[in-house]
């Protein structure tokens, strides 16, 4: 019980802990409709999309997060924009974007002479550093994004799997499309705190395909990847803290490890 309990008597790991299991939840639910719509480059489009937000922010003296979230916001939109009734395909518009903020983001960081130093946590993630307001805001945001998840679960899941049956249904479909879009941008900016741009990707996909090979069912595998997000998050966070590790990386290769043996048990049972 000691190795359990020590670690929670320092603030900082309480704040980390429930930032870091809220983040896995939300990745891991947002995560189900990225693999059911075969959109896994999007989550790694858009983490490194808040570059020049981030970039800018810092630049100028304002807040990073904030930054990051009109930037992620921008490009969701964007997306949506161009591959809207088909203009472009959806992942080509995501490889432009992606490598035009990407380009944008890395030529306004190197003109800044410290960056490796203040934004290291920006690209790598540092949630033992999570303020009591970093906390409250992950919560607000994290509440909110998994409420409207439940409130459109039937419009999301009918555009998420027949697109022809939600236009004869008449749902927006493209307003649909783009707060699902944005919903994701929040998702990637919350998570930068916990496991940074780097990793951002893994959590939103690792969970939720995971899930996938247990589950077919769409309010099942977001359940399941929650689980496994979240367990993710806990033992992550309790083997960077003896191990002296990156609590990111540990987090992310907790979920791997995970996912390797529910894949090897799988193709054992074939």
């Amino acid at each position: 019980m000691e190795f359990l309990i020590q670690p929670l008597t320092y603030s900082f790991m309480q704040r980390g802990m429930a930032a870091a299991m809220l983040v896995g939840i939300l990745c891991a639910v947002m995560g189900t409709y990225v693999v059911l719509r075969g959109m896994a480059f999007l989550g790694d489009a858009l983490a490194h999309a808040i570059l020049p937000g981030v970039a800018v922010s810092y630049l100028v003296g304002g807040n990073l997060l904030l930054g990051a979230l009109i930037a992620a916001i921008v490009v969701a939109l964007l997306i949506g924009l161009f591959s809207r009734q088909g203009a472009i395909k959806e992942d080509t518009a995501i490889g432009i974007l992606f490598a035009a903020a990407l380009a944008l983001g890395v030529a306004l960081i190197s003109s800044i002479r410290t960056y490796a130093v203040d934004l290291s946590h920006i690209l790598f993630g540092n949630v033992l550093g999570v303020s009591p307001a970093d906390l409250w805001l992950t919560c607000g945001l994290g509440v909110g994004i998994l409420l409207t998840v439940f409130l459109l679960y039937r419009p999301f899941l009918v555009i998420s799997f027949d697109p022809i049956l939600a236009a004869t249904l008449r749902l927006p479909v493209e307003l649909l499309r783009n707060v699902m879009l944005v919903l994701l941008a929040l998702t990637v900016v919350i998570s930068l705190q916990t496991v940074g741009i780097g990793l951002v990707a893994a959590m939103l996909v690792t969970p939720a395909a995971t899930a996938y090979l247990l589950v077919r069912r769409l309010a099942p595998m977001m359940f399941l990847s929650a689980l496994i997000g979240a367990f993710s998050s806990l033992v992550g966070l309790y083997l960077s803290y003896y191990l002296n590790i990156v609590s990111g990386s540990a987090i992310v290769l907790i979920s791997t490890a995970i996912f390797l043996v529910v894949f090897l048990i799988k193709r054992g049972k074939r």
